[in-house]
């Protein structure tokens, strides 16, 4: 897409971004893998048998959250707010993501972070980048409560609300097919960021599709010399 018109996309109103993915990537230091088999682990240890597909730690979680009790359900949550906390300091910054929270911030433009992440760790990871002062809202996800996260709408409006915005003005910055579908739900635009091989096609009901966050980066800050591409 041209410069000018993502511009028109995502220099009207508030930019909303999800955590893993357009910021940084969360587990790149402490591979999901390994948390959700740790999570897992803990399971075994209650007598609880999972199922053998179980690789991704918030997939871990969501089938808790369906099959278990609360209290197990808690202590599995509480597992893996420690384990993302310790991930985000060994978490790699995605290119140009800190970019895109700057340019929209030096803009004048609200920025919010809605994310299936813990907001614990989100903050962690904001602070220790110099990043906290430039977002305006976190939204992580909802202790205890995994059926709210992402693709349901609730994060998304939730943020919109404490911006105090109109949806329609609003542009939700995404990485999977769910952040499209809970922006869509919402009523905010979706910009899908295919930041890996083969996600294009995942993100095709989006808005708009980038393979970069430079892309958005420039249309923010024109004058910056970042490359689009």
């Amino acid at each position: 897409m041209s410069r000018s018109g993502l511009l028109g996309l995502v220099g009207a109103g508030p930019l909303l971004l999800d955590f893993d993915g357009p910021v940084c990537s969360v587990f790149a230091g402490y591979p999901a893998p390994r948390v959700a088999g740790e999570l897992v682990s803990l399971l075994n240890g209650k007598g609880v048998v999972v199922p053998p597909d179980m690789h991704d730690p918030l997939a871990v979680l969501r089938w808790v959250g369906e099959k278990c009790s609360q209290d197990l359900l808690i202590e599995v949550e509480d597992a893996l707010c420690a384990a993302e906390l310790h991930a985000v300091g060994v978490a790699a910054p995605t290119p140009y993501g800190h970019r895109v929270i700057l340019g929209a911030s030096d803009r004048g433009l609200p920025v919010a972070v809605v994310s299936n992440n813990s907001a614990v760790a989100i903050t962690a990871y904001l602070k220790a980048h110099s990043l906290f002062s430039s977002v305006a809202v976190i939204v992580g996800r909802a202790y205890g409560q995994p059926e709210l996260m992402k693709p349901a709408p609730g994060p998304v409006l939730d943020a919109v609300r404490a911006l105090r915005a109109d949806p329609r003005s609003c542009v939700l910055v995404g990485d999977s097919a769910s952040d499209i579908r809970a922006a869509h739900a919402a009523g905010v635009a979706s910009i899908g960021y295919a930041g890996k091989a083969g996600k294009i096609d995942a993100l095709a009901a989006a808005d708009v599709v980038v393979t970069s966050m430079g892309e958005i980066a420039a249309a923010l800050s024109p004058e910056s010399g970042i490359p689009a591409e």
